[in-house]
Parts: C-alpha cells; structure tokens; sequence
C-alpha cells in the first residue's frame, strides 16, 4: 500500500509505511492476529488489554495474574508474527491498569494507546526517566481540545510530552468519551473537535521542539473519510470497525456475521453498567436488558473502576466475553456507527487495498473540481 501523498505520519521514533492505527478493541476482539496482520501490512496493529485473560483457564479465580499473563503470552505472539509496528491499548478505567502499563513498557511495545480517562499520572507510574528512555510510544485518547490540555499541561511538569494524540469522535463504537445529550449533538462531531485539538497541541510542539501529530476516529469508514481527515489536519487516522470483518480478527465467525447482518436501525446507544453510553448493535440480549431482565452474575473481580456491580443488571465483561467467543444469546457486539455498510469477510491485506483505491478515488475527484 503507497498512499504515497498522504503526509508521513511519525510518532516518535515510529515511522509507519501507512498513517492508519487499527483500534483496540477489547475482550479478546483485536489480539496478536489482528494486530500482527496490521503490523505487517505497513499499519500500526493494536492489542486490546481489557478483560484479555478472559481465555486463561484461571481467569475466574485469579483475574490479575491472568491478565498479566495473557498480556505477555500475545506481545510475544505479536512479536513473532511480525517485524511492523504493533502495540497495545490500555483503559485507564481498568481496576489492573497500573500492572497492564508496567508490562507493556517492560516488553517494549512500541505504542501504548491510553484511552477511557485522563492519563494525567502515568508519568508516576512510569518515572519520568523511564518515559524518555523507553522506545515506546504513548498516545492519549481524548474527545475534546480542554482534555488533550490538561494532559499536556501536567506531563509538561515531569519533562514529558505525548508522542502524538487520537481524537476520538461520538460515531465511534463501544463505550464513547460523551455523554448521552452530546452524541448527536452537531458540536461535537469529529470534523468540529480535531481542528480544535490540533490547535491546542501546537503550542506544546513549539514547547517540546518535537511534533505531536493529531490522529482521528470514530467513525471514518472509508478512504475518502481518510482523505477528509487529512483535509482537517490529522496526520493520521484511527479505524476499528472495518477491522472486526477480516478473516485476522481474533473473534469468532459469529460476532463478526453480526456486522455483516445488521441494517442500520439495528445499531444503537445503550446504557452500559460502568456508567457510560455505548454502541452497540441491538440484539434478544440488549432487549432484554432494555425491559428490565436481569442476567444473574458473580463478579469474582471488579475488572472496571467505575461498574457498581451489586446494581447492574448484567456483567458487561461477561456479556462481550460471550460475544467474542460466538455465544450471541448470552451477550452483544460492540459496533460503530458505519457497521451496517460492512457487506462481506475480506483479509486486511484487502481491505487496506480497498480504503487507498477510495482515497485515491477522492483525491481525484477533489482535484478535477478544483481544475
């Protein structure tokens, strides 16, 4: 893949062949399948780290450990699978975030996406030192400009800056950086927040003497959308959607038939029991839910900080385990926005050739109207 016109995106030392970083998604959806296909197509691949010992035969009965282990058993996987960029994405809402960080720098990954909060104390779970000595990237996830500021405001303070931001948009799917009232609200789009961010991260560029380049998502679908995304000033862009559907996705064939299989009206915004919205495409399971069912659980582990697990009516860890295992009855897929217009399985080799044919087929329009 050339997309030869598109401008280089570096993240610190990382200069991948295509500004395209695949999303993390959690619970075993992107793992070291996914992630290495990505990595040797000249992407950057990401493993998701939420609930990733959900196979671990001890995941039940020792979460930690498991976790742990699995971490380090798919970096190694990864590794061996691949000579590109692959890396990991980490939620800051995770009861096992500081370990899972610890980990990933520890096994030199070369990015650590750091998404579902404000990463404002990594510089004191990673010293400061050891953040400029490491190889490893860290980028931030943040929907608004005030959040990417008070993150380069306190990482400022130890002598750290990000290596590069993803701004996260409301089409996104699974559980979104907005509140409920905001997610159709027209000031919230992602064409309205990017250029926002990027201009309250050039001043710390100027600052830091380095480039912090601004990565877009949530909801880009296509390689026009990317094209678009460049229009606005990322230097990169995030998809996870198109993702799922590629014969390397490390879930099974059912979850991926049900991006295959829903019509546009199917994907909706739910109410998840960690006290977020989320997308998610509609199934018997949300019905349920949505009519007051409860699905009896044991919470062995309060795998997320923010769960109220005594009053939720399911365990979403449980419910999205199912579902990337293909046990649809007992849980539901998270989804973007975009995941009705998925029509067919394609390998990712295929699917990036497809989104530069569309860029390219953009650009092109571009510049005969402009003639």
């Amino acid at each position: 893949m050339n997309f030869k016109k598109l401008p280089k995106l570096v993240i610190g030392n990382l200069k991948p062949k295509i500004p395209i970083i695949q999303g993390g998604m959690g619970v075993g959806v992107s793992m070291s399948g996914l992630a290495s296909a990505v990595g040797n197509v000249g992407g950057i691949g990401i493993i998701a780290t939420a609930v990733i010992g959900c196979d671990e035969p001890d995941f039940a009965s020792n979460f930690r450990e498991a976790n742990k282990r699995a971490l380090k058993n798919e970096i190694v996987d990864a590794t061996g699978k691949t000579d590109g960029i692959f890396g990991v994405n980490i939620m800051l809402a995770l009861t096992d975030f500081n370990e899972l960080l610890k980990i990933s720098v520890e096994e030199e990954v070369d990015i650590v996406v750091l998404s579902a909060g404000l990463p404002i104390k990594v510089p004191k779970i990673i010293s400061p030192e050891r953040m400029r000595e490491t190889s490893t990237a860290f980028v931030p996830v943040v929907s608004s400009a005030r959040a990417a500021s008070i993150i380069l405001r306190y990482w400022e303070k130890t002598g750290n800056y990000p290596d590069a931001f993803i701004v996260e948009g409301p089409l996104a799917g699974g559980h979104l950086g907005f509140k409920k009232e905001q997610i159709h609200d027209s000031g919230y789009t992602l064409e309205k927040i990017l250029p926002e961010v990027i201009s309250a991260v050039e001043p710390y560029e100027m600052k830091s003497g380095k480039e912090i380049p601004v990565i877009a998502a949530g909801g880009i679908f296509t390689g026009a959308d990317i094209y678009r995304s460049f229009e606005l000033g990322a230097k990169g862009v995030q998809m996870a959607t198109r993702f799922v559907a590629t014969y390397e996705c490390d879930a099974d064939i059912k979850f991926k038939e049900a991006y295959i299989n829903c019509k546009k009206e199917d994907i909706i915004i739910i109410d998840s029991p960690v006290g977020l919205p989320g997308r998610a495409i509609r199934n018997q399971f949300l019905d349920d839910v949505a009519n007051g069912m409860k699905k009896p659980f044991n919470c062995p582990w309060q795998c997320l900080k923010t769960c109220n697990f005594k009053e939720v009516s399911y365990c979403i860890a449980r419910a999205l385990t199912n579902a990337k295992k293909g046990d649809l009855e007992n849980g539901f897929v998270f989804a973007g926005r975009n995941a009705y217009r998925i029509e067919k399985i394609v390998s990712v080799g295929e699917l990036i050739n497809t989104l530069e044919k569309e860029y390219t087929e953009r650009e092109e329009k571009v510049l005969a109207l402009s003639v």
